[in-house]
């Protein structure tokens, strides 16, 4: 496996199994407008674990990568909102704010994992 695939899937495996390992840290971060927010922690660690797999396999890599793209597109909602509930705190504002921009190399990475996959 490439290296950066095998780190990206690596990356997707441990954050979806921390889901359900940890999935009170998650539900934290579920905007309370979908609802239900374990099932949102539980079904996006599903989708992370899903993408590290399709990743991992050179057949659905190209696949994978898409998909992980969109997924790290879907969950930047999740980041927004934690800004805004962390606002009133310095440090919680801080970590939150400095977690924003990380998703662009992700979906970049993701989306290059595709294309390498043709």
């Amino acid at each position: 496996m490439k290296r950066r695939a095998m780190a990206m899937a690596c990356l997707l495996g441990a954050a979806g199994v921390t889901h359900f390992v940890r999935p009170a840290t998650f539900d934290s971060i579920v905007p309370p407008g979908l609802g239900n927010r374990r099932f949102w922690t539980y079904a996006s660690g599903l989708a992370e674990l899903s993408c590290a797999a399709m990743i991992a396999a050179p057949a659905t890599r190209r696949f994978g990568g898409l998909c992980t793209a969109a997924l790290m597109v879907a969950v930047y909602p999740a980041n927004i909102y934690t800004v805004a509930k962390h606002w009133r705190s310095p440090k919680g504002r801080s970590i939150a704010l400095a977690r924003l921009p990380l998703q662009v190399p992700l979906v970049k990475v993701a989306w290059e994992i595709a294309e390498e996959s043709r």
